[in-house]
Parts: structure tokens; sequence; C-alpha cells
């Protein structure tokens, strides 16, 4: 959370032929008001993740390159994208970000501030969800690109 990955998903997503899918909005919009626990946040994103994985291995057979900005922060969430992958018979790049708690949290506190996502995370549930954080093991089978912290 606060990492930077919605950021990079963008910059990916700008190359010709690259579609941007963000789970944020999907969440807010099919489930307003409901995200309101971890355990609300957790069934919506595996309701989402249900429904949205064969359109993305539809958009990856037909040749289209796909950016997830969808958490990966745990086995379970990984191997959701690791099935949409093999499905599809589809190159991939997991990235991961580097960011301490600190930096995280500062830009957790600019992001509320601003009122442009679609949802305000305080410091307690940011420390909530990062308890989760699994990094990714070699045995997981992705193409890992390393991204330093950078602020």
């Amino acid at each position: 959370m606060s990492a930077g990955k919605s950021t990079l998903a963008v910059a990916l997503a700008a190359r010709p032929g690259t579609i941007l899918v963000r789970e944020d909005p999907w969440l807010a919009g099919l489930y307003p008001g409901e995200q309101t626990t971890l355990a609300d946040c957790v069934r919506n994103s595996r309701r989402l993740r249900g429904v949205m994985g064969p359109h993305l291995v539809a958009l990856l057979r037909a040749g289209l390159s796909v950016v997830l900005d969808f958490p990966a922060n745990t086995p379970e969430s990984r191997a959701w994208m690791r099935t949409i992958v093999q499905e599809a018979e589809a190159a991939h790049q997991l990235h991961e970000l580097e960011a301490d708690d600190a930096l995280c949290k500062a830009r957790l506190r600019r992001r509320n501030a601003a009122g442009a996502h679609e949802f305000t995370v305080s410091d307690d549930e940011f420390d909530l969800f990062t308890r989760f954080f699994v990094p990714p093991a070699a045995e997981e089978g992705f193409t890992v690109a390393h991204h330093p912290q950078d602020d």
C-alpha cells in the first residue's frame, strides 16, 4: 500500500497495445460502502478476481499486454496472477517495489489529503494490511523485476 504500485502501473501501461486494469476503481464501483474491514476487502477482492480472471486471459490471448494494478503481497494473490499467465500462455513480469513503512505511510497521508483515491486508509489500517506481506519466492515461478526505494 502506497509503495508506488499505481504510479509504476500507469507508466508501464503507456506502452502501445497495453491495457491497465486497476483493482481499486472496480472494488469502489461494485461494492460501495462495503470495504470497511480487512475481511470485506479480502472477500470483495476474491469476488472481483473470480470474474476478472477469464477476461484477463482473453485479453492476453488476443495479443494485448495487460498491466495489473492489483496487490500481489501474498502468495495467494500471486497464485491467482500466475494462473492467468499460465492459462493465457503469456510472458509475464512481477514488479517488486522496495519501500519501507515510513515512506509508504508518508505517501499514504499525502494521498489521503489529496482525496483523489477511491479509498482513504489510516495508519492503523496500513499496519493491519502490511502484516500479511510476504515477498515473492523463487518457487512461485515469476520473473521478478526489482525496484529499489526511491524517496
